[in-house]
C-alpha cells in the first residue's frame, strides 16, 4: 500500500498547515462547509485549533434525506460546544439532466455565494479527488475535467479552499477517532445507484487490488492536467491580448477552452466584437459582422468597389503579365456576386477546371468564409476568386497589361 495510507493521524494537522495559504487566511473571514460527516467535522476541528482565525461554519440543508433535520441539529450542537458561529441554509434542489448529485452541488454553491465571508473551506480529500478524476475520465472529459477539484478556486469573489485534498480518508477517520470526535453518517453513501458511491464501493477496491497507489497516481495526474489547463488559459489570454482584445471573464475563459478543445466545424466563440473559430488545428479570428443581404455589383474598370455588406472592398492594381487580361474588360458586363454552388475555376492552366469546394479545401480557405467572398464574373464566366486566383481563360499574357484584384476587409 502507498505510504500515505500509514501516516498517523497526528500528521493530519501538519498536512493542513502545509496546504493552507497564510496570505489568503490572514485577517480573512473563514466558513467551513459543515455537513456533519467525518470529513467536515475533522476540518472544522483542525481549523479551530489554529489561533487568530475568524472562523464560522455553514450547514446546507438540502432536504433530500429524512434525516436532514437531525443532521442540522447535530451541526448546531457541535458548533455550540466548540463556540463556532453556525449558519444553517435551507435550499431547494432542482433536479436537472446532470443528476441529483450535480443539482445538490449547484444548490450548495448558491448558498455559499450568499455568505458574507472571504474564504469557504471544503473538506474534500484524496479519495474524493481520485474518484472525481476517474469519473470525469470515464465520461470523456478533457483536460479541465481530468484536473479534478482545485485546491484553491474563486467563487463570486470568495476563495474556495480544499486543504485536505492530499489526505486519504482513513487518516481523517483515524484523526476523528483519536480525538473522540462525533459525526453522522449519510445513509445515501450506501446507494450504489449514485455514480460516486459505485466508484467508491466497487471500482475503488477492485483497482486497489492491482494498483494500491491508484488514488495518489490519479491525484498526481490531476495536478499535471491542471497545469496543462492553466497553460491553455494563459495562451488564450495572450492570444487575445496580442490582437488587442479584452481579457475574458473566468467563466467566459472556461467556456472558450471547452469549445476550443472540442472544436468542430460549427465551433463559434464571440468575444469583444470578434469571432474565434478553429480550422485545421489553428484559431482563426474574424470581425463579428451582421449578415447583411448582398446584391450583385457591376464593375466597369473602377479601381475600387466598396462592398459594405461583405465588410470590405474590392481593389484593382495595374500590373504587367499578371492578373486579369485588360483586353477582356470591354467584352461583356462584369459583376461581383456571391457563391451559389457548383462553381468551377481553372487557376492553373496545366490542371483541369475544378470545383470551388475542392480548391478551397486545397488552399485552406475556412468553410465559414467561403459563402461571403466576392466572386468576379465576366458575363456568366467565373473569372476570379479571392485566395484562388484568375481563371486561365482570362489571365494576362506575359508583358500584357493586366489588373490584379484584391479583397480587403475593413
Amino acid at each position: 500500500m502507498a505510504s500515505s495510507r500509514k501516516r498517523p493521524s497526528a500528521d493530519l494537522a501538519a498536512a493542513l498547515s502545509r496546504s493552507l495559504d497564510t496570505r489568503v487566511l490572514q485577517g480573512a473571514r473563514i466558513a467551513v462547509a459543515l455537513s456533519g460527516g467525518v470529513d467536515s467535522v475533522v476540518l472544522l476541528h483542525l481549523l479551530k485549533q489554529r489561533c487568530g482565525l475568524r472562523l464560522s461554519a455553514i450547514h446546507v440543508h438540502h432536504g433530500l434525506s429524512p434525516n436532514a433535520d437531525a443532521w442540522a441539529r447535530f451541526c448546531r450542537r457541535v458548533c455550540r460546544a466548540w463556540k463556532v458561529p453556525l449558519r444553517i441554509s435551507k435550499v431547494t434542489v432542482r433536479k436537472s439532466g446532470k443528476g441529483l448529485e450535480a443539482a445538490a452541488r449547484e444548490a450548495r454553491y448558491e448558498a455559499f455565494k450568499q455568505l458574507k465571508v472571504d474564504v469557504i473551506a471544503l473538506a474534500h480529500h484524496l479519495d474524493d479527488q481520485a474518484e472525481t478524476v476517474l469519473m470525469n475520465l470515464l465520461r470523456g472529459a478533457g483536460a479541465r475535467g481530468a484536473s479534478g477539484m482545485p485546491a484553491r478556486a474563486r467563487l463570486d469573489g470568495k476563495w474556495l479552499l480544499r486543504p485536505l485534498l492530499d489526505a486519504p480518508r482513513e487518516a481523517i477517520v483515524a484523526y476523528a477517532r483519536s480525538h473522540a470526535l462525533p459525526w453522522v453518517e449519510d445513509e445515501s453513501n450506501a446507494d450504489e445507484a449514485l455514480t460516486r458511491n459505485f466508484v467508491r464501493r466497487r471500482l475503488g477496491p477492485l483497482i486497489a487490488s492491482r494498483y494500491p497507489g491508484w488514488r495518489e497516481a490519479l491525484a498526481r495526474a490531476a495536478r499535471h492536467f491542471s497545469a496543462a489547463d492553466q497553460e491553455a488559459r494563459l495562451l488564450v489570454r495572450e492570444f487575445l491580448a496580442s490582437r488587442g482584445l479584452r481579457a475574458p471573464s473566468e467563466a467566459k475563459l472556461v467556456e472558450m477552452l471547452k469549445q476550443l478543445s472540442s472544436a468542430g466545424r460549427r465551433t463559434l466563440i464571440e468575444h469583444d466584437g470578434m469571432r474565434l473559430r478553429v480550422y485545421r488545428g489553428k484559431v482563426a479570428l474574424s470581425r463579428a459582422l451582421p449578415q447583411r443581404e448582398f446584391t450583385p455589383v457591376s464593375w466597369s474598370g473602377e479601381r475600387r468597389i466598396p462592398l459594405p455588406a461583405l465588410g470590405g472592398e474590392l481593389r484593382f492594381r495595374a500590373a504587367r503579365g499578371a492578373g486579369i487580361d485588360a483586353r477582356t474588360l470591354g467584352e461583356r458586363p462584369w459583376s461581383v456576386r456571391l457563391r451559389s454552388g457548383g462553381e468551377r475555376l481553372q487557376p492553373d492552366p496545366r490542371r483541369p477546371r475544378r470545383t470551388l469546394k475542392n480548391l478551397f479545401q486545397e488552399t485552406g480557405v475556412p468553410a465559414w468564409e467561403r459563402e461571403r467572398l466576392p466572386l468576379l464574373y465576366c458575363g456568366e464566366d467565373l473569372v476570379w476568386v479571392p485566395g484562388l486566383g484568375v481563371d486561365a481563360r482570362y489571365q494576362a499574357p506575359a508583358r500584357a497589361a493586366g489588373w490584379l484584384p484584391q479583397f480587403r476587409r475593413g
